[in-house]
C-alpha cells in the first residue's frame, strides 16, 4: 500500500518484498505512528507556508476547512488527496489528532445540502450577513435598499473579481421574494463550487485507503459529524494514572521494584500539563481516545536501561516504549522526569 504524494518523496508500506527491515516497523500501526509525529505532530497540514487548510474554531479546539487561496501552490490538490490519505489513515488505526472536521466541509464531503446554520462556525461573517439580508423589511429590499444581485465578490491575494451565482446573476436585483435562492447560492457557491476540486481531491485520498470510491459519501452520511470528531480527535479528560498503570507492561523492570513504585508515584503528583507532556515524550501520543489507554493500538512499556544514572530517560514513541536506568532515589528520579517533562524538552521533536 503506497501512502504519498505523486511527486517527492513517497512513504510505503513496506513488506517483505521490498526487503523491509524488522528493526524499524512490526506493524502498520507503528508506521502510522511514525507518520503521525511526521505530520500530524509537526502541524504540516495547519502549516501557514503550505495553504491547504484554515483553522477555525470548535467546542472541541481547532477544526479546518479548505484554504481559499490553496490554488497558490501549484501542489495544492495534491496535498488535498494526501490529507484524504493520512485522514483515512488515523481513522483505520485509531490515531487521534486533534483536530476535527468543519460542519461545512463535513457534510460537502457527504454530499449534503449545506445550509445557514452550518456556515456559523467556518464564516461567521457570511453568517451574520446573511442573517440580516433574510431578517431585514421586505419593502426596504424590494426598494433595492440593499443595491444586491446574484453575484459574489471574491478576494484572494490582494485581488478582486466577481462571478455569477447562476446565469445572468449580475443582472438579477436581490428582492424579498428570491433573497432565500440568493443567499441559498451564495452559501453553495462558497462551500461547494469554489471547492470543488480541493474536496474531489481530498474525498479521493481518503477512499485510497478506507473504502470503495463509490461508499467514500455513504460512509460519511452513516456518520453524525460528533462522533467523527471525538473519532479524530480524542478525550478531553484528565488522564488517568491508574488506568495508564493498567496499560504499562515492564522489561527488566518487576511492578514492585522501587523505581516503578516510586515512578507512578512522581506521575500521580504532576500536574495535568506535565503528564500530557510525558505521554507526548513517550508515544508521540497527544490526544488519548475517548476510551482512554484502552483504545490505543498497542499496551505501553518500561524498559530497563544500562545507561548511568545521571541519564534521562529516553523513549521510542513508535513502539511505545520508555527507558530509563535504575536511579538510585526518588528525588532523583523525580529530577530527571521533571526535566523531560519541560514543554521545551519533551515535546521538542514536534508542535505541542
Amino acid at each position: 500500500m503506497s501512502l504519498g504524494l505523486d511527486s517527492g518523496s513517497t512513504l510505503h508500506f513496506l513488506d517483505n518484498s521490498e526487503g523491509r527491515n524488522p528493526e524499524w516497523f512490526d506493524s502498520e500501526e507503528q508506521l502510522v505512528q511514525a507518520l503521525k509525529q511526521t505530520f500530524f505532530v509537526s502541524g504540516f497540514l495547519l502549516r501557514e507556508e503550505v495553504v491547504v487548510f484554515l483553522v477555525v474554531q470548535s467546542l472541541l479546539g481547532c477544526a479546518f476547512e479548505y484554504h481559499r487561496s490553496s490554488g497558490v501552490d501549484p501542489m495544492h490538490l495534491q496535498y488535498f488527496r494526501f490529507s484524504g490519505r493520512v485522514i483515512a489513515l488515523a481513522l483505520m488505526h485509531r490515531v487521534q489528532v486533534g483536530i476535527v472536521f468543519d460542519r461545512a466541509f463535513f457534510l460537502q464531503l457527504a454530499g449534503m445540502d449545506i445550509s445557514l446554520e452550518d456556515i456559523q462556525v467556518a464564516d461567521p461573517g457570511l453568517y451574520h450577513s446573511c442573517k440580516q439580508i433574510l431578517n431585514m423589511d421586505a419593502d426596504f429590499v424590494d426598494s433595492d435598499g440593499l443595491g444586491l444581485t446574484f453575484v459574489r465578490e471574491i478576494e484572494e491575494l490582494g485581488s478582486r473579481r466577481v462571478v455569477e451565482l447562476c446565469s445572468g446573476g449580475k443582472n438579477i436585483s436581490v428582492n424579498s421574494k428570491n433573497r432565500e435562492k440568493y443567499v441559498n447560492q451564495l452559501i453553495r457557491h462558497r462551500f461547494v463550487i469554489s471547492t470543488s476540486e480541493q474536496a474531489q481531491q481530498f474525498a479521493e485520498g481518503f477512499a485510497d485507503i478506507l473504502c470503495n470510491p463509490k461508499l467514500q459519501k455513504f460512509f460519511f452520511q452513516s456518520l453524525e459529524l460528533e462522533d467523527l470528531d471525538w473519532m479524530l480527535h480524542g478525550s478531553e479528560s484528565a488522564i488517568c494514572v491508574d488506568d495508564w498503570k493498567a496499560h504499562t507492561e515492564y522489561n527488566g523492570y518487576k511492578e514492585t521494584d522501587p523505581q516503578i513504585v516510586w515512578f507512578w508515584k512522581i506521575i500521580g503528583k504532576m500536574s495535568e500539563e506535565q503528564k500530557k507532556i510525558l505521554l507526548f515524550f513517550w508515544t508521540s501520543v497527544q490526544y488519548l481516545p475517548v476510551e482512554g489507554f484502552g483504545g490505543l493500538a498497542s499496551r505501553l512499556y518500561i524498559y530497563k536501561s544500562s545507561e548511568p544514572c545521571f541519564r534521562l530517560p529516553s523513549s521510542h514513541t513508535c513502539f511505545y516504549r520508555l527507558s530509563f536506568p535504575p536511579y538510585p532515589s526518588m528525588e532523583i528520579m523525580e529530577d530527571r522526569l521533571r526535566i523531560i517533562t519541560q514543554e521545551h524538552v519533551g515535546c521538542s521533536f514536534g508542535t505541542w
